[in-house]
């Protein structure tokens, strides 16, 4: 059973609870994300596998979960960046995001999320329980599609697109570059 650090509006911890129950009960909750850039400042994004029990088959930033209880975040991304991609990379924080939305089959994502950014070039070596496929992304071709086909897209991606988009940006060309 994995378990999540649940916290209140200001990060304080305040317990843990099994990590499918805080997304049906829609508890705050720590959580991470990443984006890989390359030397083009594309991102790397991965399509979710469609056997993940929420946002099954939706496009995702590079990859993203939880830290467990007495786990770092940092350290957390990394060992998520490994067994999603099987890739690693050295990641810098690069900003704080806080959102909940519904995320479908009577589920609710309420987290608070440390981003972090890194640089990589080359293949990965994805789970197939983790991730469907992945794609190279340019950050105004992604903002199309999303515009397009929001359907398409995991609801925390589409909150990073929207509420942090300049930052995003910032960071694509300090990675890249």
């Amino acid at each position: 059973m994995e378990e999540v650090i649940l916290v209140d509006e200001s990060g304080r911890e305040t317990g843990t609870a099994e990590k499918l129950k805080a997304h049906q009960e829609g508890h705050l909750h720590r959580a991470f994300s990443i984006f890989l850039v390359d030397g083009k400042g594309r991102l790397l994004l991965q399509q979710r596998s469609r056997l993940k029990y929420h946002s099954p088959g939706l496009w995702a930033n590079s990859a993203c979960g939880h830290p467990r209880p007495g786990e770092a975040s940092l350290k957390a991304a990394s060992r998520r960046l490994k067994e999603e991609l099987g890739v690693a990379s050295r990641l810098v924080h690069a900003f704080q995001a806080r959102y909940r939305e519904p995320v479908g089959r009577d589920m609710v994502e309420n987290e608070l999320v440390e981003v972090y950014f890194g640089r990589f070039e080359g293949e990965v070596d994805s789970d197939p329980g983790e991730v469907d496929s992945v794609n190279w992304f340019a950050l105004p071709g992604l903002m199309e599609s999303v515009a397009e086909q929001p359907e398409a897209f995991a609801i925390w991606l589409r909150h990073y697109l929207k509420n942090h988009h300049s930052e995003i940006e910032a960071w694509i060309r300090r990675i890249s570059g």
